[in-house]
């Protein structure tokens, strides 16, 4: 993969800047366009057509929601990193895993910003952060799981493995359309809204299988 074409959209400068200092000491990055509103980001989406766009969830003159709306309308490829200081949007975040972006948090380590930019950019999803979630077993019951379809824990397995949406349904053989609606009736029925959250309790539940099949196939010790 060659160098990630990147648009920094911020409304405060100091983020812009500290951004851009931080991609700019890295070869694999190159910034293409940092906007402060609204009317900037759009423009440069449509002109430049980043890999990525670093975007801030209030940016001036443009939600969040209503970015995904244009993105997605408009068939744009780039893949939108909306930039938070809290996940407290929840349709935002809803909408975003649904549709294959991702929402980051201010606070996150450069290292693991980098790192986690670097798998957007790849068409792979951004792992769950251990701070920000609370442990996938406490958010879906077995019965919740039992209520998903076979092509549901398809999809739920082939997002565990960082697929994105348009990956998943190129191995499926089904419209992207298609997997936003199953991927919002998983979400749904477990009562998640992100899929990052998805991939950890699909990941939870293959080890808990994988744990159970190792126990029946122990052998038992005969007594002497």
């Amino acid at each position: 993969m060659g160098r990630i074409s990147v648009v920094i959209a911020d409304r405060h400068p100091v983020v812009l800047l500290g951004l851009s200092g931080l991609l700019e000491a890295h070869r694999d990055f190159r910034i293409v366009a940092s906007c402060g509103d609204g009317a900037g980001c759009i423009e440069a989406l449509r002109n430049l057509k980043p890999d990525i766009a670093i975007v801030d969830v209030a940016l001036p003159g443009l939600s969040g929601l209503k970015l995904l709306s244009i993105v997605n309308s408009e068939e744009l490829h780039t893949r939108l990193v909306f930039f938070t200081a809290s996940e407290r949007d929840h349709e935002l975040v809803a909408s975003s895993a649904i549709n294959g972006h991702s929402i980051l948090l201010k606070e996150m380590a450069p290292e693991a910003l980098l790192q986690t930019l670097r798998r957007i950019a790849e068409g792979r999803d951004s792992l769950p952060l251990p701070s920000e979630h609370p442990a996938p077993r406490d958010l879906a019951s077995e019965n919740a799981l039992k209520t998903l379809t076979d092509r549901e824990r398809q999809i739920m397995r082939l997002v565990s493995e960082g697929l994105s949406n348009k990956a998943i349904g190129r191995r499926l053989n089904i419209a992207d359309g298609t997997i936003k609606v199953h991927l919002h009736h998983v979400f749904q029925k477990l009562q998640v809204s992100n899929r990052t959250v998805l991939a950890a309790l699909a990941l939870a539940r293959v080890g808990s299988t994988s744990a159970q099949a190792s126990k029946k196939r122990r052998p038992r010790l005969r007594r002497s």
